[in-house]
């Protein structure tokens, strides 16, 4: 069970100045400790520590934090004490109190601590160990690439006395920061993975730095080591800490005997022992290099722990690949993407390359490729060296970002075929269409302060006459009037599944947040990352959760709804896997619509399970109407509102902490303000679709396109394919740029649906084809090609395209192909 601290406790430890007009007998106690105001899950016994940012500033979150419930602040000793009933702790530094804290919590165990440090790999290898060893320990890790200043007192604080080892890793960037996170791990194992060029400009040597980074290693009992390397050998030559080293040099504990990489595995031999004796052979399901690297230091963990070679060899074959932030997808012209934009130093660049060489459908290979800032090489040494990565790798086409690369340009023309060189990303963007992308593979590669994700949006971009436009003013309207039927307290969840019905992602989102919406809704996790890609800091739900989307869920806090035993058992061990506690789902309760969702009769024993449950926490219960618009289902809609109190009466009396409850939709927002509860769910309603109450919503979306060519047909010919549209008599008609591909579907053909011209209303005239239309313009007046063409919006109503095409709005909107160009835009 977690440990569990008073914030007085927490005062003295931290050194602190506790400051609260809250009576003294209601001193809370802590149990989950906030840096991020995204990830809030438990209010009341959450403490926050209001870190320094820059633009994101800890100080400016306290009030929103408080507003949501939570009463305990670590603040800087400036911060001013307004908030009745809340506990401040003020101190010098809220980071180095975050520090204390950790380092105070870790003192309170015993157990074996494993920490890795190095430059690449020590998020894999501190995975790889996790899955070589939860058959025998109970482990408590750095979830992710926790190994920052803020990140490693995190990962300690999920450290309690139900763990029997903990794996934790370290990274530093400049000297003087290894000292605070050595205080805090305390390790007693030490692992160093391989010593790269990642951050060597903060250092005046590469030994520099790696004198830094064994910091971590005070006092361990022994340290795994890569002996061949020159500088950690010179390393462990000067240390007492006693070395498991590793390599091909015959006087390292564990011989690196063969490497032999077949098409999908690597066979490795090692040999060990004080006499070599002993041999370990074993396949690794990976061959590039790094990975074969960071295999061969945990097997060398393995074996310093004693495992025999069978179990070894075993395990070691069995390695899941880690995920990584490389990115491979569809562009433009035929093009495919790597997109790799998170990182620039020349490792990962290797890397990157490497992945690039193993898509072999193109001849033509294009890098785009920012200054690289953390290498510790000099510019020209640098870049002849990346020339010769490019010549290496088959690269065909350099295009250079930065004035540092610029300068250098003359050793890359010599490697490439076409060379070109830009001062910053916008003078790339300025020239993009001048750069002609097509059937080839691009890697983009470049460091965060070159906002590379501009470039591969432009490449990825897709481009279309017809169009979609979506007027953000009247969305925000539709909110401010549906937000007044709520009641005092009532927060608001929006749905954005479905690309927003079909409006466009993270625009909508963007919307939402600045109109104070709580939470957002998406149906599966891509959705969700795009949001967060694209800076949504709002709590998002994951409506069709899928194993295949739990990693990305978790990387990037989004909210599952689980809906079954199965669902839930197979995101519980996930989370297990991961090193993760506490992580907030969404329990949907089939009340009658018999879609998704756990029946009435499995409520008590889901109640057991989630009471002792460690990895999740509840966030809220749910459950879907199914005929809350029809007045002829009032009675229906009454049932299910009264199975759904009962389950979360149950729920709640089995859990200790309180859950938001939500069962309302558009249509009940507006004709069933009685269920309410702690939450509604806003859809379409927020499109203007369909105004039950007379509220003034207004439509806020318009397919549009254009006119392609206009012709005189002769009475007797026909139009379209089979010939369903025969002339009765001689008729203008106009092929306007929409077909089924676009969204506008076949059912509207052969006079079925209607188009607006000019004022007028023109009927659709034989099939709808995959790109074109053609519609009947007769005696419609000075309709010229290119013209406005109105498919629905204010003008015609998309209620009426549906009710025409037999169908329902929802259908018509959601149903707008992704290769429409969206175009927002405020009154």
């Amino acid at each position: 069970m977690a440990m569990i601290y008073t914030i007085e406790q927490i005062c003295s430890i931290v050194g602190g100045q506790l400051m609260s007009n809250a009576p003294a007998k209601d001193v809370p106690v802590v149990e989950h400790l906030l840096t991020d105001s995204r990830k809030l899950v438990h209010p009341a016994t959450t403490l926050f520590f209001a870190l320094p940012g820059g633009l994101r500033n800890g100080e400016a979150y306290v009030e929103e934090l408080y507003e949501r419930g939570v009463r305990c602040f670590v603040v800087p000793e400036h911060f001013p004490a307004s908030q009745p009933g809340a506990w401040l702790v003020r101190v010098d530094s809220p980071l180095g109190a975050l520090q204390r804290l950790a380092a105070f919590h870790r003192q309170q165990f015993t157990i074996p601590v494993i920490a890795i440090g190095g430059s690449n790999g020590k998020t894999i290898v501190k995975e790889w160990l996790y899955q070589l060893l939860e058959k025998d320990y109970r482990i408590v890790r750095s979830p992710k690439s926790y190994n920052s200043q803020v990140g490693v007192p995190l990962s300690i604080w999920l450290m309690n006395d139900t763990h029997t080892l903990a794996i934790m890793e370290a990274g530093i960037s400049r000297k003087g920061e290894m000292q605070l996170l050595q205080e805090m791990i305390r390790p007693t194992i030490g692992v160093f993975t391989h010593l790269g060029d990642a951050h060597d400009e903060n250092f005046a040597t590469r030994k520099e730095k790696a004198e830094e980074k064994f910091q971590l290693f005070r006092g361990v009992d022994w340290l795994v080591a890569n002996g061949d390397d020159p500088i950690v050998r010179d390393m462990l030559a000067s240390t007492t800490i006693p070395v498991f080293r590793y390599g091909k040099g015959g006087d390292n504990n564990v011989r690196v005997l063969s490497v032999e990489k077949k098409e999908h595995h690597t066979q490795v031999s090692l040999q060990a022992g004080v006499d070599n004796e002993g041999v370990f052979s074993f396949l690794l399901p990976f061959t590039d290099d790094a990975s074969l690297e960071n295999g061969i230091t945990c097997a060398c963990v393995l074996i310093r722990l004693g495992y025999a070679a069978p179990i070894l060899a075993e395990r070691l074959q069995n390695l899941r690949a880690v995920s990584m932030r490389l990115e491979m997808k569809k562009g433009i012209n035929n093009c495919t993407l790597i997109n790799d934009s998170y990182v620039a130093d020349l490792d990962s660049f290797r890397i990157a390359l490497d992945f690039l060489q193993q898509v072999q459908q193109y001849q033509r290979r294009t890098v785009i490729l920012s200054d690289l800032v953390q290498t510790g090489k000099s510019p020209h040494e640098l870049y002849a060296e990346i020339a010769g990565l490019l010549q290496q790798k088959g690269v065909r086409r350099i295009i250079g970002v930065g004035r540092e690369i610029s300068r250098y340009r003359a050793l890359l023309e010599k490697v490439c075929e076409e060379a070109r060189f830009f001062p910053d990303t916008e003078a790339l963007l300025q020239q993009f269409r001048q750069l002609r992308f097509q059937q080839e593979l691009v890697l983009i590669k470049g460091a965060r302060q070159f906002a590379f994700e501009h470039v591969s949006a432009l490449l990825e971009q897709k481009t279309h006459q017809t169009v979609l436009e979506i007027n953000l003013s009247a969305i925000a309207h539709n909110i401010r009037q549906l937000q007044r039927l709520l009641q005092p307290g009532t927060k608001m969840m929006a749905m954005v599944k479905a690309f927003s019905y079909g409006g466009g992602s993270f625009e909508i989102a963007n919307l939402l947040q600045y109109s104070k919406v709580d939470y957002l809704a998406v149906a599966y996790a891509d959705e969700g990352v795009e949001l967060r890609k694209a800076g949504i800091r709002l709590p998002v739900m994951v409506m069709n959760s899928e194993e295949s989307g739990f990693a990305a869920m978790t990387e990037h806090s989004l909210e599952p709804e689980i809906y079954s035993f199965s669902l839930l058992n197979r995101f519980r061990l996930f989370l297990q896997r991961e090193g993760l506690q506490h992580y907030p789902v969404h329990i949907k309760i089939d009340t009658g619509m018999h879609r998704l969702g756990f029946s009435p009769d499995e409520i008590e024993e889901l109640a057991g399970v989630l009471s002792g449950d460690q990895t999740c926490s509840v966030r809220s219960v749910f459950s879907h109407l199914a005929g809350s618009e029809d007045p002829g289902l009032d009675y229906f809609t009454q049932q299910q509102a009264g199975a759904f109190t009962a389950a979360c009466e149950v729920l709640q009396r089995q859990l200790a902490y309180p859950f938001l409850k939500h069962i309302a939709n558009s249509a009940a927002i507006m004709r069933h303000p009685a269920l309410q509860f702690d939450m509604v769910r806003l859809g379409i309603a927020m499109y203007g679709l369909p105004d039950l109450s007379n509220l003034g919503l207004k439509e806020a979306s318009r397919l549009k396109t254009t006119i392609a060519q206009i012709k005189r047909i002769p009475a007797g010919d026909s139009v379209g394919y089979n010939r369903r549209a025969v002339m009765q008599k001689e008729t203008t008609i106009a092929t306007i740029r929409i077909g089924y591909a676009d969204g506008y579907r076949r059912a509207f053909g052969n006079g079925v649906g209607h188009v607006w011209i000019k004022g007028y209303v023109a009927p659709v005239l034989g099939s709808v084809a995959m790109d074109m239309t053609m519609v009947d313009i007769t005696g419609i007046p000075d309709v010229k090609e290119d013209d406005e063409v109105i498919l629905f919006g204010e003008e015609l109503s998309v209620t009426q395209l549906a009710a025409w095409g037999n169908t329902i709005p929802y259908e018509i909107m959601t149903g707008i192909s992704q290769r429409v160009q969206r175009v927002y835009y405020e009154e």
